[in-house]
């Protein structure tokens, strides 16, 4: 498995062995010791699987009390896959990074707590999935608006589909203080 760091700390970006031949192809999705050796080291008590049709934009999301540290991937279509560093303190507070996450390409994006995170759809659709560390909640939901100025997320879709929720998600300055950078 090659792993790489990005430019945010705790993101790390995931990219497993695969084994192919002419039947097609065989990878270790997730091992806990594996996982655990490169820091990820949290119980996982929760897997969402969501299907998106292309231009749909999710996100940006987050959770409290905890929290919710996630392993995501895409198992059919392509999407662009962003984090917004939340932890007040952090070198990248308010920063953003985007990724390629696609069927073909089989990466898998590690993003820990006091991140918020969001895809928009690249193909004619895709299907998402989420390993999650901690039960969804709805009262602990939080969401940043997608084309946030202050953030200026580089989206590569101008109209993008979003759900009622998420066209109402706050700013990112009016946001509270819910992770402190330690």
């Amino acid at each position: 498995m090659k792993v790489s760091k990005t430019s945010m700390e705790g993101i790390l970006l995931i990219e497993p062995d695969l084994f192919g031949d002419s039947r097609g192809f065989f990878m270790e999705s997730y091992s806990r010791k594996k996982y655990a050796e490169l820091g990820i080291n949290m119980e996982f008590v929760q897997d969402n699987h969501s299907k998106s049709v292309k231009n749909t934009l999710r996100g940006l999301h987050y959770q409290l009390n905890p929290g919710q540290d996630k392993i995501v991937r895409v198992v059919s279509g392509e999407v662009f896959d962003v984090v917004v560093d939340m932890r007040h303190g952090s070198p990248s507070f308010g920063k953003w990074e985007g990724f390629i996450l696609s069927a073909e390409n089989k990466r898998q994006l590690f993003v820990p707590i006091g991140f918020a995170h969001g895809f928009c759809v690249l193909s004619d659709e895709a299907e998402f999935l989420y390993k999650c560390s901690d039960y969804y909640s709805p009262l602990d939901e939080r969401g940043v608006i997608w084309n946030d100025p202050d953030l200026n997320v580089k989206w590569p879709i101008d109209n993008p589909i979003l759900s009622e929720r998420d066209k109402k998600n706050k700013f990112f300055r009016d946001m509270n203080k819910d992770f402190i950078y330690k």
